[in-house]
């Protein structure tokens, strides 16, 4: 059993590590190559079929984003310093 158990680690591992050289390498790409794989990857989680011009709504925002961050004109923070602005937000009554 611990033979089993080490075989499947291993492989989700492996797998696992795979992915993020592929995630990696995507991120590496264009706003609109970027885009364009996210679109694949949201399209093939679509089983239960999503309203399409809402999906397409999304893809035209995901890329107005990335397009934005690319020319510099927004800048990422992490999930700690959102927090933060949003507790400081809600403190002001949203403003």
């Amino acid at each position: 059993m611990a033979r089993v158990a080490r075989v499947f680690t291993g492989n989700y591992n492996t797998r696992m590590a795979r992915s993020q050289d592929h995630l990696t390498e995507l991120l590496k790409l264009p706003s609109e190559g970027r885009a364009k794989a996210a679109r694949a990857l949201l399209d093939s989680l679509d089983e239960d079929g999503t309203d399409g011009a809402a999906e397409e709504a999304q893809v035209a925002e995901l890329v107005r984003r990335m397009q934005s961050l690319d020319a510099g004109e927004i800048t990422l923070v992490n999930g700690a310093e959102a927090r933060a602005r949003v507790k400081a937000r809600l403190k002001l009554g949203g403003k």
